[in-house]
């Protein structure tokens, strides 16, 4: 039996980083190591455990069943020790030059951002803002904090992860202001139209879309195949934007409300509800446990969502 005072608690975060990365030379570089010292710890922790603890298949390397019982609670760990050595410094956003990384889509940028950023010129106007998109991350960025907050649509987040609800949205209908749908605007005639498809959740790189394939296509497209129906895509885009400039070119754009608005303005564009019911979409904000107790970290999170509240 191994005694703790034996043991170098250093493998701990060793462990930790390839169980994550699955890799010896990825995990060196996210403890700026040498691939030779990562080995070694590798070598230790497998003479520790009497465990092969990763092994090699066709697929990469794969954890042993011993080292997927021992991943997440070495994880709670590693937080609960980072928690306790966290300095507990005061933080003056008047002062600060932090950078602050946000991943989001642009419909959360461009609807929240507008709002947020007089906000910081305000209380911090030496913060800068660095936004990324969900295909610029991993899952495993923002649980290492080298990302401070994600804002999307979550359906699945590792049980570790905070978050915070911003906020409910609807769906409405963008279109030419002379579109012949609002002749009779009926399900019947929206369904005859032709469409652009736009949605940008997850993270990591997209694939392209297929459009038989309702499970993939969305919230507008499961809810028309609920009625038993289906809608004419004529262009897909992960930006909200360009679907909202393809309006203009005489197709229909369904999208969340808040974006929609964003063109509230424009002359040639008019706004509808959709001709059938779409369930709310509920965008929240998730962040890493490494930054719960930073103080720089609960000001921006504070202000992020009370920005979103007031909007």
């Amino acid at each position: 039996m191994n005694n703790i005072k034996d043991i170098d608690l250093n493998l701990l975060v060793y462990l930790d980083v390839l169980l994550r990365e699955r890799n010896v030379t990825k995990a060196a570089a996210q403890l700026n190591i040498t691939q030779p010292a990562m080995s070694n710890g590798l070598k230790r922790l497998r003479s520790l455990l009497n465990d092969p603890i990763l092994v090699r298949t066709s697929e990469g390397m794969i954890p042993t069943e011993t080292a997927k019982r021992m991943q997440e609670p070495v994880r709670q760990i590693l937080y609960s020790v980072e928690e306790m050595v966290q300095p507990a410094r005061e933080f003056d956003p008047a002062t600060t030059d932090r950078v602050f990384r946000i991943m989001a889509s642009d419909y959360a940028a461009s609807t929240l951002l507008p709002r947020l950023l007089p906000a910081i010129q305000q209380q911090a106007p030496a913060v800068t803002l660095d936004i990324m998109t969900p295909s610029d991350i991993s899952f495993h960025d923002v649980e290492n904090g080298k990302v401070d907050l994600a804002i999307n649509r979550f359906e699945k987040l590792p049980q570790s992860f905070h978050q915070k609800a911003l906020w409910e949205d609807d769906f409405s209908c963008l279109m030419r202001h002379d579109h012949p749908l609002l002749d009779d605007y009926s399900l019947d005639n929206y369904l005859k139209a032709e469409h652009v498809w736009v949605s940008k959740t997850g993270f990591g790189v997209g694939v392209g879309m297929d459009p038989q394939d309702v499970q993939k296509l969305g919230w507008v497209d499961e809810a028309l195949a609920d009625l038993g129906c289906k809608r004419d895509i004529r262009v897909f885009t992960r930006n909200y934007h360009v679907a909202m400039h393809l309006a203009r070119q005489g197709l229909i754009a369904t999208l969340p409300t808040r974006a929609a608005n964003l063109y509230q303005d424009d002359d040639t564009l008019t706004i509808r509800r959709p001709p059938f019911a779409i369930p709310d979409l509920d965008l929240a904000m998730i962040w890493s446990p490494l930054l719960q107790h930073d103080a720089g970290h609960r000001w921006f999170r504070q202000l992020v969502a009370e920005t979103a509240a007031s909007g």
